[in-house]
């Protein structure tokens, strides 16, 4: 079995992720290899003369992600130097993150139902197409 020096786990924070985390790190072997990243949607308003982001409740968001990354990170053991919490897209943060980070493997989760898109999740299906590095799918 190939080694990996860097693992990138893509979680949803208000999901089961306990098995997908537990999964990298035993794949690593250690947790110092593992990153976990949470992804936040950006959130928008309709307003009568267009659509606006509101950063302000992103950054409050994000605050409270982050702090939730460092929680999941101290139950692991994981630096918390290695949690991040990015605004955009899923599947194209992640593969950012991947790139930015030199993971060699992404972990992310999926829940079973029928079909390809929904055997995966729409962002597990996306993180696939694109991506430059080993995927680990866990099922939750």
């Amino acid at each position: 079995m190939q080694s990996y020096d860097a693992i990138l786990v893509a979680i949803d924070i208000y999901s089961d992720y306990e098995p997908v985390v537990q999964r990298a790190v035993q794949v690593a072997g250690t947790s110092v290899k593992v990153n976990l990243l949470y992804v936040v949607y950006p959130q928008t308003s309709i307003e009568p003369y267009g659509l606006f982001l509101e950063t302000d409740y992103s950054d409050e968001i994000c605050q409270q992600a982050k702090r939730k990354l460092e929680s999941i990170a101290n139950h692991h053991n994981i630096p918390h130097s290695h949690t991040h919490v990015v605004v955009g897209a899923a599947a194209e943060e992640i593969h950012e993150a991947a790139e930015r980070l030199k993971a060699d493997l992404i972990v992310i989760g999926t829940h079973g139902r029928s079909g390809m898109r929904l055997l995966l999740g729409s962002t597990a299906n996306a993180v696939l197409h694109g991506v430059k590095t080993d995927v680990l799918a866990v099922k939750v």
